[in-house]
């Protein structure tokens, strides 16, 4: 069984002024979600700025939102590491905080082989007994993990249950559910292409876009599944221009800025990250306005 289906949101990790989290905002950002039917929480992925968290933060950070959520729709918590021993570690602890299942994202910077892939996550899973997703997005660690090794991965560990694809390869992510015989639960990693990914048999999207708009990020995916593709097309393509201001400069810088600008507190990015420029900012404000939710 998968551990969700539809659009699971890649939450941001509220800042105070002075770059702490700020909890009293994380708790209200969990409830806007559950609130509009986002049908699971992501915590501490690239969107929630992990790569800035100390260990410390990062895992206070899962168990203040497996608390929070209460079991009311699942938590996945983002452990990857390039480390192996890191990935782990973090790995052990958000299970014994409770987390629903994790989310390992390839090793960056080291680039691993195949086969190096193939040992990394399967030590990893093979350290905790949750559900595990990979996460593969070359763009960001400069490494791809190829669809035989994330099959390989799925039917050779239990616990490794499915992929979030963000590639942005259409073509390599048909060749992954074609030699996948139904093994691979595929997650979209890119909000413009969340309807492509499910007409391959994906089960949902790790969303970005949800975090200002969960109910129809929610609904495109419902829709689908309901065997309403053509209205699924259209909710698809009316966020186009949302998801493009979205990543006008590198996540999550964007959409924390979109998350101020509907009256939440996202509050201020740690660097290297830095707020938007002030053109790119009028692009997301008009981009907001023309979807409704400004």
């Amino acid at each position: 069984m998968s551990i969700f289906k539809g659009a699971g949101v890649a939450i941001v990790t509220p800042m105070k002024p002075d770059g702490e989290v700020n909890y009293e905002a994380f708790a209200k950002l969990i409830e806007f979600q559950i609130a509009n039917k986002t049908d699971a929480i992501i915590v501490c992925g690239t969107t929630g700025e992990a790569s800035t968290l100390t260990h410390e933060e990062h895992l206070d950070c899962i168990r203040f939102c497996v608390e929070k959520v209460g079991k009311r729709i699942p938590v996945i918590a983002g452990t990857g590491s390039n480390c192996t021993k890191t990935a782990i570690y973090l790995s052990r602890e958000a299970e014994k905080a409770g987390a629903d299942g994790l989310l390992l994202v390839t090793p960056y910077y080291n680039k691993a082989t195949q086969n190096g892939l193939y040992e990394h996550f399967k030590m990893i899973a093979g350290s905790v007994k949750i559900p595990v997703i990979l996460y593969n997005v070359p763009g960001r660690t400069g490494c791809n993990i190829a669809p035989a090794t994330i099959v390989r991965l799925c039917r050779d560990v239990e616990n490794i249950v499915g992929v979030k694809e963000a590639s942005g390869d259409i073509s390599q992510v048909a060749k992954l559910m074609a030699m996948a015989d139904g093994c691979v639960d595929l997650y979209s990693g890119n909000d413009n292409q969340i309807v492509p990914l499910l007409s391959l048999g994906g089960k949902g999207v790790i969303s970005v876009l949800s975090n200002v708009a969960p109910e129809q990020t929610h609904n495109i995916c419902q829709l689908y599944f309901d065997g309403k593709t053509e209205e699924s097309c259209k909710e698809q393509l009316r966020a186009i221009e949302l998801v493009d201001a979205l990543f006008c400069e590198v996540n999550p810088i964007p959409v924390k800025k979109a998350v101020n600008l509907i009256g939440m507190e996202g509050g201020v990015l740690r660097r290297p990250l830095t707020e938007m420029e002030p053109a790119n900012v009028e692009r997301l404000e008009k981009a907001m306005k023309n979807y409704g939710i400004l």
